[in-house]
């Protein structure tokens, strides 16, 4: 066996040992191992907006708002959350009711077309009068919906897929009634003032 497939082999091991502990503490408590979502080890430096369940991100990094490609990009998408921050780091900023990226100062994710099932996001100009930068954040859903059509969520693509030593996901709205939790529910990690 190469280095490498042993080391492939032993992350598969502990990756299966920490999901299997996790059911089994589940288990003990009384509790179906359904009722909650795996965590991320999430890693990356506030402020993040990320999904609180893994799903299936191979280093248990967990999924991010990210901008496609490396560094600036006028698309997003839902990326391997990275160690070190960078173009997955946004911030809600509450008052305004705006995805804001925290690297790329005056840009804020926008929705491309007007709001409706699978329509996609970019980064674009901040602009106070842009409907399609306007999310409102329910914090005991933990979804982001659009302001031009609450029955909305942003959620996470269904399948993921490689992309270099990370995953990614599409970003996009699905209708908030018939998507997965695990697939639309956000935490907001701010940065400490």
């Amino acid at each position: 066996m190469t280095m490498i497939a042993a080391t492939h082999a032993s992350r598969r091991r502990s990756r299966f040992g920490g999901r299997l502990n996790y059911v089994a503490l589940l288990l003990m408590l009384g509790l179906p191992a359904t009722a909650f979502a795996a965590p991320p080890d999430l890693k990356t430096p506030a402020p993040v907006i990320y999904l609180a369940d893994n799903l299936d991100e191979q280093d248990r990094l967990g999924w991010c708002i990210d901008t496609r490609g490396r560094g600036f990009s006028d698309r997003l998408h839902a990326h391997s959350c990275k160690p070190r921050g960078g173009d997955v780091q946004f911030r809600y900023d509450e008052a305004a009711r705006r995805i804001a990226s925290a690297t790329f100062q005056g840009k804020c994710a926008a929705l491309l077309k007007p709001a409706a099932a699978g329509v996609t996001l970019g980064l674009l100009d901040c602009a106070k009068d842009a409907k399609g930068q306007v999310f409102d954040y329910d914090g005991a859903a933990m979804e982001f919906r659009p302001g031009a059509d609450r029955t909305l969520c942003l959620v996470a693509g269904a399948a993921s897929r490689s992309a270099g030593p990370f995953m990614s996901r599409d970003l996009a709205l699905a209708p908030c009634a018939s998507t997965d939790a695990k697939l639309k529910q956000w935490r907001i990690k701010a940065a400490r003032p």
